[in-house]
């Protein structure tokens, strides 16, 4: 009986342990954001991004200790419409990092929704782990009136809390809605629905913190991706621009940037990735002196593929596939830190 006594106070004391230690561990790192923006008044259509810091959010959700255990990190503090290169390797590096601990189960990433997508495609080809990694912003800042930034993150940690999102690449949560990295397109201004996956479809749904996944994603990411930054500064990474196609396009534009030494351009083209006769000259051009040449449509969604409307094996022209054009960019920019060979190049645009 004495023995009993003693025991049971330590079988408890065990059980409230181990609840605890069922909880994952998830460190946020922050980057900025509408999600961390602040109004001079509510009824403000502008605001300030990235005036709050990664702990101001985590406090403004104390449901959060539900789901996992949590530490905060600010990595940047900027609207992602000024996103760029520095930051994109400092916070690969970072995630490459944290992920390795074995004590992390996963990164939720808060970011500004205007070029979150290019930052979770990026991440998808120079991240090496299986770990969930999860981007969450806001279409509304954190002092409006019925902020989506709480819920989004509640959904976001409860995202890379599931060991169901693991192997999957970064995955970005807005609106209950989850997308896989290379599929995600912000598609409208201000709606809270703006994010849209218009050619394989979404991840899935969460609901009340709870996922509910769609499909796998089949391409190439993560620890399957060839690529790597490890040790990389933004001098390494190619220079690679994106030309929008329109009515009347010249070449000058084409052929200016191949004068200021450009490796690489994404045409944004018209319908399955064409354009005008002049531009195209201007092209050819350019791939003849060795600038990698990706075609790509401005509608949005559907398949550049080879040699539609546009003799691609003639011309020494890349075919996009379903990549928008600022993703696109991202896979050629990578891709020439590998190779300038464009049957390889193709290849990858294929594959990622």
């Amino acid at each position: 009986m004495k023995t009993f006594k003693i025991l049971l106070p330590l079988t408890l004391a065990l059980a409230v342990a181990q609840t605890a230690w069922a909880l994952p561990n998830i460190k946020v790192l922050a980057t900025g954001g509408t999600i961390a923006g602040a109004q001079a008044a509510q009824s403000d259509a502008g605001y300030k991004s990235g005036t709050f810091s990664v702990n101001d959010l985590i406090k403004a959700v104390p449901q959060l200790t539900n789901v996992a255990v949590l530490s905060g990190e600010q990595v940047a503090n900027i609207g992602s419409q000024t996103m760029n290169h520095e930051v994109w390797l400092k916070l690969a590096k970072r995630v490459n990092e944290v992920l390795a601990d074995r004590d992390v189960d996963g990164v939720v990433i808060t970011h500004g929704t205007d070029t979150m997508e290019e930052t979770a495609y990026f991440l998808s080809l120079v991240v090496k782990s299986d770990k969930p990694v999860v981007l969450v912003g806001s279409m509304r800042p954190a002092t409006a009136i019925s902020a989506d930034g709480p819920i989004n993150l509640y959904n976001g940690v409860a995202l890379a809390a599931n060991p169901e999102a693991k192997g999957r690449g970064p995955l970005v949560i807005l609106n209950d809605t989850i997308h896989y990295a290379r599929e995600a397109q912000k598609m409208h201004t201000t709606r809270m629905d703006t994010f849209q996956s218009p050619n394989r479809g979404i991840a899935g749904m969460m609901n009340t913190g709870k996922a509910f996944f769609y499909s796998m994603n089949t391409t190439r990411h993560n620890t399957k991706s060839e690529f790597s930054v490890d040790g990389k500064s933004t001098n390494d990474l190619p220079r690679v621009e994106i030309v929008y196609s329109y009515a009347n396009l010249g070449g000058d534009m084409i052929d200016a940037l191949v004068e200021k030494g450009v490796k690489g351009i994404v045409l944004a083209g018209v319908g399955d990735g064409n354009t005008t006769d002049a531009a195209l000259a201007a092209l050819e051009k350019a791939a003849k002196k060795g600038v990698a040449v990706v075609r790509c449509s401005r509608t949005g969604a559907g398949v550049v593929d080879r040699n539609v409307e546009i003799n691609d094996d003639k011309l020494g022209f890349i075919a996009g596939m379903e990549l928008s054009a600022q993703k696109a960019r991202i896979l050629l920019m990578l891709g020439l830190m590998q190779t300038d060979d464009t049957k390889k190049l193709q290849q990858y645009f294929m594959e990622y």
